[in-house]
This record gives C-alpha cells, structure tokens and sequence, in this order.
C-alpha cells in the first residue's frame, strides 16, 4: 500500500512539474509567427550624440534616418520599447501580469490588429517604408542583444505590428478608456459635461463661459484618466514677434508620465530627402510628434472633445442576434486567449470579444452596448505626423491637419514668418441635430436598433474652432475649452459652435493663471515667458475656491490639531513655491480634489483629507508645515532633488508615487519642454530640457540623470539642429547598417 501511495505521490509531483513547465513557457511558442516577413532593404544611418546623449540621426533617405531612430532609442530604453511592441501584439500581459493584461483587452476589444492589417496597406508607399525600417532597427537591436530581450519570440516584427500600436493608444488621448471602463464594470457612464450620461442635457455657454481670471461655479470637470493611468495635461504658448519684441516664440511644456509607453523620447532626425526635425516622440514611432524644422514648428496639448457613441443592442433571446433596422443581424464574436503572469507561470485567460455595425460591443449585467469613436479604422495619422514633419508653410501644415486623420488633441503653431495658430483638431463623428424629427441627445446611451443614429464620417475641418494671428499677439492651452485662447478680444465664443460638437467647456487652473498672466503683459519677451511658464500660483476659483470655502466651513472644535492646520491653509499664499509654510499641507490637499475635479468624480471628503494629510506630515516629518522642498521630490537612482510647483500650476508637479520614507516623487507633470525661437534673418535656434536623462532606461548610462539639476533649476539645454553645431557639441559618432 505504501509503495502505492509512494507512486501516486510521485506522479503527482511529475505531473505539477510538467504543468508548471507548460505554464512557464507556453506563451512565446503560442505566440510564434510565420507571416513576418522582415524588411530586407539595406539601410545606413549616422548617429551622433551630444554631451547630454541626445541622437541626432542622419541618412540619406527618410527610411535611412527611421532605421537609426530605432537604433538609438533601443540603446537609451529598449526595455520599454519591448513593452510597446508587446502592447502591439497583445501580448504585454506576459510581461506585465494583470495591468498589462488591461491593455491587451483594449487590444482586441478595438481590433487594433485587424484595423492595421486592413489600413496599412493603403498608406503611401514612403511612409510604409519608414515603418519598415523603424521595424528593421528594432529587430536588429534585438537580435544582436540577445540578452535584453525579456519575452521569446516577441521579435521579429514588421511595420504592421508597429502600426498596431499606433492603432491601440490613440483612443485613449480623448478618454476612450472613460468610456470602455464603466462599460466593462457595468457603471453608470459619466459625461465630460455632467455626472449621469443618460438624460444630462448641456449647460447653458453663459454658465461655464467666466473668463480665467474669473471665478466660475460651473467650471466642467476633466475625463478620466488616459491609457498610462495618469491624468493628461500640458501647457502650450505661441507669441508673435511683435509682442515678444523680437522672435517668434512656441514653447512646449508637455505633461506626460516621466517613464513609460508615453514618456517622451528627445531626438534631432535628417536626411537627405528634406526630413529635418528637433523634438520628441513616444517609444514605437519612427518620427517626432512634436517639434520644430528649419520653418515652423508645433506642440500639442491633450483635449477632450466628446467623440465616443455609445449604443444599447436590442438582443434576441439567445444573446446572438441585434436587431438593427427591419432586421436581426448576427451578432460578430471570436475567442481570444489573453496571456497573464502570476509570478514565474503564464496562464492562458480565455475572452469572448464582440463586434456589431457600430463598432465593439461589451457585454455586461445590464445588456449589450456597443461604441463608435472618432478616427476608428483610420491610420492616416501615421501618414500625416510624417507630412508634418516636413511641412515648409502654414498653408501646408494646415492642409495636413485639415484631413483630420489625426484624431485628437490641440494643435498650437508657429513659423519664422511670424504666424501663430491654435487648431482644436478633433475627428469629431458628424452628428445631425435632429433625427426623425427628434433633437438627439448624443450624450446619453443611443438606440442601437435605429439606423439613424449610426454615425458616418466626421466633421468638416471648417466647422472646428481655431485660431490665426489674432490681435494679442499670443495663443495657448493648459487642457482648457479652445474659448479660452488669445485673450478678451480676440477669444471664440462658444455660442458660435453647435452642441453637436460635443467640445469641451472647462477650465483648469492653469488656465486661469495663463490667461491672466499673459493679458496683463505688454511685451511677453524671453523673461515674462519664463516667469509665466514656470508660475506656481493657484487662483482662487473653481474647485480651488470651493475647497477652501469649505475648509473655512468646517467645525474642528474637537480637534485642535485640524484646526491648526485648518488656519495655516486659511493664510496660505496660494503659491507652492517652496517658500509658503502651508506649501507641503496644501500640495497634499488639493491633488485628490483636483483628480476628483479632472476625472468628474465624486468629491473626497474634506475633513478626511485634511486629517489624512496632517497624519502624513505629522509621521514622517514630525511636523506640519515642513518645507515642500523636503516632501516633493525629483527621483531616480541615486539622485534625489527637491522640487516646486504642484498639482495643475504651470510649473506642474502633478502625480506622484509615495516612497517608503513618506516623499513624493514625481511620475507624471512637467515633461519635455521646448522653447523655440525665430528671429528674421537669423537661424531657427531652440532649447530645452528632460526630467531625467536621455538614456531613461539605462541606469549604467551617464545620460540616465544628467539633466535632474537643469530641470529642477528652471534651465534648459541647447538643442543643436544644425549639423555644423552638432559636430562641433559631438561627444559620440557611429554609423549602423543594416542589410
């Protein structure tokens, strides 16, 4: 009997370690491919690094300089391109576990392969060789670096795959995932203009319309959060060279998540074909998104405008079948295994994803529900930053912008003839006021069954709001409505736009503080630009006025120690400059209320966050005014820097993690800044500056902190576009080829 039990012990340890093995290493033979057919071109790239490690890629052909561009991004941070091309394929949650497998559902809940496979082909022959050799590079990395490569068989890819990415994240600028989210949960959808999607109607324009320097009851939340989990931001200013006294000025001051899929990536690219840009791209393109050429140049800040439709279907009893017209249609649904790491194994999580004629559809305890968004199966964008990048005029670059294949985010502008611009570029669907006689509230969930409501096509360019040289001299955006732009005379009025746009009226802080900062100047030379741009003030409007209203409101008689931190708020300065004793207790405080405002949540309640955030300083500081200095920090590897600026200031510090020794260091706010100048008759000159580094994934790097001082100094670096000033500024020079 003992020998028997013996056995079946035995056989069930063997059968545990077989099982651990296939679950240890199913997933890259699963995942192995035959249809790749790498790039067999020969392409040849010069790369040339200056003292802070910034690439600057030179070939002969746009396609040339594409394959250096993944070359040099490999050797700075390939780990996180291989989390974007993971992404890409739908495979990210074998690396990242259950948060990566989230992206991977959106992966095959949007089609993003299906819709490369369909688009791709139909883009221009020049741009599908810049993804084929933005591919090449990558696979050649990876396959001379053997070692580096965290996921088998995640290489080869080819320009498809690229484009899947591409097709992935682009929904998620606009909020789609505010969207999807609820939907998968089974919650109430909440609008961008109001708490309850269903039956919000719009508020009237007078009662959200107070210029920024004014207090504004009615200011709109944000959407929620983007794909990195990190709420959107930026700031962005154009100034004409007859404000600024001297050049034309665009300064970039994007807010993006420091690290990660989304981090900017700094470069300078040239060929011989005419490709001549300075800026910066996300990991997994082959070209700048935004930047300057020797003409013009352009930034970008996050907007929402309302482009997502969401449908209920009508169901037959078994579930298969919707009703749509006069007839039941079949309802699309395939099975798609989801790979998700529990520590060492892998396990295969089977999903059922679903797809009708308006788009994909979730499934959830209330009923079927699909959605339809704007620039859904379209992959012009990968055509049009490329065109972009190579624009020599305004009337160009508009052109470009006008086939609103780029599907969001606000577009500012400027040249070296002295234009400026703002475009609120959105793919926005074209929605009929009225159908079937009936005004349409597009805001709430729509009939799935009539026709009618089905949504084709977009907007015409000529419909959205927009700006060129007004009188002030100056256009920005800090994530606010497009109303507020360029000042008392020249701002749009949202009257003018139907509701049926579904454009955002909201105000942030920055906003406000921008707005006023820049009307009260009479010249907006390099200094008032450097002092609105790095301003750490906050007005006392909006959800900032409400809070400390009911701060002032509240009965702390039980609590002495509230109090206490009750009156050092109530006599803050409203600045987090590092100077202010309530500037640690007022960081803490008005971030979660600034998220709950953002992402049209729920207020915290105020007396719990005032307790937790004393409790905070109290335990780690001992005190409750220590300096903000001591709190907010600037991380990564063994440096570790003081920093100013808060949650929505220009000078913003927005999101941050919580170290064990009671710190926060930043992970998302000011990111990559650029600041760009043309002055007549002389070069286009440029600067700028990183959080971190150039190499942000490479720790044994040198250009992995170098630019940690300068950024929390307020300077900038030299970007040096011209070759003649790369040679001379050159630390490193190499040729790759590949063939």
């Amino acid at each position: 009997m003992r020998k028997w039990l013996g056995r079946i012990g035995a056989a069930l340890v063997v059968l545990l370690l077989v099982a651990f093995v296939v679950l240890a290493t199913w997933e890259p033979i699963w995942a192995q491919r035959d249809d790749v057919q790498p790039s067999r071109a020969s392409y040849t790239a010069e790369i040339i690094r200056d003292h802070y490690g910034v690439p600057h890629i030179y070939g002969k052909r746009d396609a040339d300089v594409a394959f250096g561009v993944a070359i040099a991004h490999a050797e700075d941070d390939f780990t996180t391109l291989q989390d974007v091309i993971a992404m890409s394929r739908g495979r990210y949650g074998a690396i990242a576990g259950e948060d990566g497998a989230l992206f991977d559902y959106a992966y095959h809940l949007l089609d993003a392969r299906g819709t490369a496979e369909s688009e791709y082909p139909k883009l221009p022959e020049d741009t599908r060789a810049l993804f084929e050799a933005y591919a090449a590079g990558l696979n050649q990395f990876a396959r001379e670096n053997p070692g580096e490569v965290k996921l088998g068989n995640l290489f080869p890819v080819d320009g498809i795959d690229v484009a899947a990415g591409f097709a992935l994240r682009q929904p998620f600028f606009f909020g789609l995932n505010g969207v999807i989210g609820p939907l998968v949960q089974g919650e109430e959808l909440r609008s961008e203009f109001g708490p309850d999607i269903e039956g919000f109607e719009r508020p009237p324009a007078g009662d959200v319309g107070a210029r920024p320097g004014e207090s504004s009851e009615e200011d709109v939340a944000y959407s929620p959060l983007h794909a990195e989990g990190a709420l959107p931001g930026s700031n962005a200013f154009a100034v004409s060279p007859e404000k600024s006294g001297g050049p034309t000025t665009l300064i970039s001051n994007s807010h993006q998540p420091l690290r990660g899929g989304v981090a900017w990536y700094e470069l300078v690219v040239e060929s011989g074909e005419g490709w001549h840009y300075a800026g910066a791209n996300f990991p997994g393109s082959p070209f700048p998104f935004l930047g300057h050429n020797e003409n013009l140049g352009w930034t970008n800040t996050v907007n929402r405008p309302d482009m997502t439709e969401v449908y209920k279907l009508e169901m037959d009893q078994d579930g298969t079948h919707y009703r749509f017209g006069g007839e039941w249609r079949e309802l699309e649904s395939r099975e798609e295994i989801l790979p998700v790491r529990f520590g060492p194994i892998v396990l295969p999580i089977t999903q059922t994803f679903y797809r009708s004629v308006h788009g994909p559809v979730i499934k959830n305890d209330k009923g079927f529900f699909a959605i339809r968004y704007g620039g859904m199966g379209n992959l012009g964008q990968l055509d049009a930053y490329y065109r972009l990048n190579k624009a020599k005029t305004y009337e160009e670059w508009e052109s470009i912008i006008a086939r609103l294949d780029i599907p969001s985010t606000n577009f500012l502008y400027a040249d070296k003839t002295g234009n400026i611009a703002y475009v609120y570029n959105a793919a926005i669907p074209d929605r009929p006021a009225e159908v079937n006689g009936k005004r349409v509230n597009w805001r709430g969930v729509l009939d799935g069954s009539d026709p009618a409501l089905l949504t084709r096509g977009t907007i015409d360019f000529e419909e959205l709001p927009r700006y060129l040289n007004p009188s002030s001299g100056w256009l920005y955006n800090s994530n606010n409505e497009p109303y507020t732009a360029a000042g008392a005379a020249d701002d749009l009025s949202p009257d003018a736009f139907p509701a049926e746009l579904g454009v955002e009226l909201k105000q942030t802080n920055r906003s406000r503080r921008a707005w006023t900062l820049l009307s009260e100047a009479e010249v907006l030379d390099r200094a008032n630009l450097e002092r609105i741009k790095y301003d750490t003030a906050y007005s006392r409007s909006g959800y900032i006025a409400k809070l400390w209203d009911e701060l002032a409101a509240l009965d702390l008689t039980d609590d002495g120690e509230l109090a206490a931190a009750r009156d050092l708020l109530q006599d803050w300065d409203f600045k987090a400059d590092n100077i202010g004793e309530a500037d640690a207790l007022a960081l803490l405080m008005i971030k979660d209320f600034m998220s709950a405002e953002y992402q049209n949540k729920a207020e915290p309640v105020v007396r719990e966050i005032l307790s937790e955030s004393v409790a905070h300083l109290n335990e780690h500081f001992g005190r409750i005014d220590p300096p903000m200095s001591d709190l907010l920090r600037l991380r990564l590897g063994d440096v570790d820097l003081p920093l100013d600026g808060g949650s929505d200031t220009l000078r913003a510090s927005t999101t941050w993690r919580v170290d064990e020794d009671g710190r926060l260091a930043l992970v998302h706010g000011d990111s990559f800044i650029q600041w760009v100048e043309w002055t007549e008759g002389k070069r286009v000159f440029s600067r700028s500056i990183q959080p971190f580094g150039a190499a942000n994934g490479r720790a044994d790097s040198p250009h992995y902190t170098d630019q940690m001082q300068l950024f929390v100094d307020h300077k900038l670096k030299p970007v040096h576009f011209w070759r003649d000033d790369v040679l001379a500024n050159a630390v490193s020079r190499k040729t790759v080829t590949h063939r």
